[in-house]
């Protein structure tokens, strides 16, 4: 028995084209939307994934009728079959529809892409009064030049409308494809993210040590934290993110990929906190922020865009020793600590997934008029 193509979805879509939109897309303001997501493969204590599951509850909370779909164009062995199981596993209850196939696909007034991986699927299903597409980071950056760099860099000129996470990454499209593109805050779970009934350390940093994502810069924040730890033997530092441990040449805990609320109280006992981004600004920095932890970043436009300057975070060039004294700086002064500490909560107090869900839900508005528009011109 032969088995298919990876990536068979592209040669369709090149022979093909995308389906045709179907007619009747107009709907009032008012008016509920059928709201098919596409996701691809994903892996225990994805943001990315997290961030869409709440964007699509928020969406259905507001009366929305939303469904996940499935897609692998990998053809990972598996993976399809127990998806919907992986995903209550990971993440809990999705609260929406999952369907780990399209075999029960009947239309939808937008389709809407997650990953470049979901793109060609999307363009090819029939009956969608629309499609849009949901971009959390820009992701030719996550491969060398591959394949997979080119396929991810040409999803962004196949005419969707795109709903970025912040306004950095919107305009980044704008500017290098002539995209277009709104954007939405992440937002926070403010029952979870909240700091908790235990006392704050200052003798501790955590790492979010997420070794399998590259673009998190784990070697570069580890030599921070050798550096740290010479200067300060007795500093207690613990990794998070990754849930395999994995050698370092100073002593650490590793905490592994924490549950929620066990990471707001880490974000609430800690000291300081590292979270580093090479490209889009992460939730991981907002939730920090949101249990007062004095958080330290890479200093770049989308942290910058997002999360402000230096009143709400402390931001450190790309080099070891300069992180090093970033951290350093938090962790001997209180008074700074505790300035950085207010001024992150406020910043981050009005970010909610509902927020996020409605900016979401108006650019989804924006791809079905614009479809109207297309037509009736």
């Amino acid at each position: 028995m032969r088995a298919p193509d990876r990536f068979e979805v592209m040669t369709r879509l090149a022979r093909e084209g995308p389906a045709p939109l179907a007619a009747g897309a107009e709907r009032r303001p008012d008016e509920r939307l059928r709201v098919a997501i596409l996701i691809p493969d994903f892996h225990r204590g994805s943001g990315g994934l997290a961030t869409i599951l709440a964007l699509a509850r928020a969406l259905s909370a507001a009366g929305h009728d939303c469904s996940l779909w499935f897609e692998d164009p990998r053809r990972r062995a598996g993976r399809s079959a127990d998806a919907g199981k992986r995903l209550r596993e990971y993440f809990g209850a999705a609260d929406v529809a999952v369907n780990e196939d399209f075999e029960a696909w009947d239309g939808t007034d937008v389709a809407v892409a997650t990953g470049w991986e979901t793109v060609a699927r999307a363009l090819l299903l029939p009956g969608c009064g629309t499609r849009a597409y949901l971009v959390q980071d820009y992701e030719p950056d996550f491969f060398p030049t591959s394949a997979e760099s080119r396929w991810a860099e040409e999803s962004y000129t196949r005419g969707l409308h795109h709903i970025t996470a912040g306004p950095w990454l919107a305009g980044l499209l704008r500017e290098r494809f002539g995209a277009v593109a709104s954007h939405f805050e992440l937002g926070v779970d403010g029952d979870v993210y909240r700091p908790q009934p235990v006392e704050r350390r200052d003798d501790t940093v955590i790492f979010y040590a997420r070794r399998s994502t590259p673009r998190r810069a784990v070697p570069l924040g580890l030599l921070a934290l050798a550096e740290l730890h010479r200067r300060k033997p007795e500093l207690r530092i613990v990794l998070f993110g990754e849930e395999n441990a994995f050698r370092t040449s100073f002593p650490c805990r590793h905490a592994g990929v924490l549950p929620e609320r066990e990471l707001a109280r880490l974000y609430t006992e800690a000291t300081v906190g590292v979270s580093l981004s090479l490209t889009n600004y992460s939730r991981v920095s907002q939730e920090m922020m949101a249990c007062g932890l004095p958080c330290v970043e890479l200093d770049g436009p989308s942290v910058r865009a997002a999360l402000g300057g230096d009143e709400a975070l402390t931001c450190s060039s790309f080099d070891p020793l300069a992180l090093a004294d970033a951290i350093q700086r938090l962790l001997d002064d209180p008074e700074l600590r505790e300035r950085q500490s207010e001024a992150g909560r406020r910043l981050v107090a009005g970010r909610t997934w509902a927020d996020a869900g409605e900016q979401v839900e108006r650019g989804l508005r924006e791809a079905l008029a614009a479809a109207v528009a297309t037509r009736s011109g």
